[in-house]
C-alpha cells in the first residue's frame, strides 16, 4: 500500500474516532475531555493505535471506558469508512503533550546572562583582510 494512501487513511480513522468518542455514553470517557491525537493503522489495516490524552478523569478509567468502548468506535468506523476490514483498536495515553509541558517549563526556568564583554570584542574587531593568490601559495 503506497505511504500517501496509510497516512489518508491514518487522518480519517482520527476524525472518526473522534467524532465516534462524542457519541460514547459511558461517563468515564464522555466526562473526561479526551482528544485523539494522533491514529496509526497497520499496513494489512487489521490493526490501529489510537493515541489520546484527556483533561478529567483517572488515567486507568479513562483507559478501562476506551477499553469497553471500542466495540461501539469500531462499529461507527466499520459504518463510515468505506474499508475492506475495520482495524482492531488499542488505545494508548500520549505523553508528548506532558513531555512537551515539561520541556516549556525547562525552558522558561533557564537564566540568561548578558556577556557584553565578548559581544564588544567581536563588533569592534577588524574584519580580515582577503586571502590573495599569492598567500594561498
Amino acid at each position: 500500500m503506497a505511504k500517501y494512501r496509510q497516512g489518508r487513511i491514518n487522518d480519517e480513522m482520527q476524525k472518526e474516532v473522534s467524532a465516534a468518542l462524542r457519541n460514547v455514553k459511558d461517563p468515564r470517557v464522555s466526562n473526561a475531555f479526551i482528544t485523539v491525537t494522533a491514529v496509526q493503522v497497520t499496513p494489512d489495516l487489521k490493526y490501529a493505535k489510537v493515541y489520546y490524552s484527556f483533561l478529567q478523569g483517572d488515567a486507568k478509567a479513562v483507559a478501562t471506558g476506551l477499553k469497553a468502548a471500542a466495540g461501539f468506535i469500531r462499529h461507527h468506523l466499520a459504518t463510515t469508512l468505506n474499508l475492506r476490514i475495520t482495524p482492531e483498536l488499542s488505545f494508548y495515553k500520549d505523553e508528548s503533550v506532558a513531555y512537551g509541558a515539561h520541556i516549556a517549563k525547562l525552558i522558561e526556568g533557564l537564566t540568561f546572562t548578558d556577556d557584553a564583554p565578548a559581544a564588544e570584542d567581536s563588533a569592534n574587531a577588524e574584519p580580515a583582510a582577503p586571502a590573495s593568490e599569492e598567500n594561498k601559495a
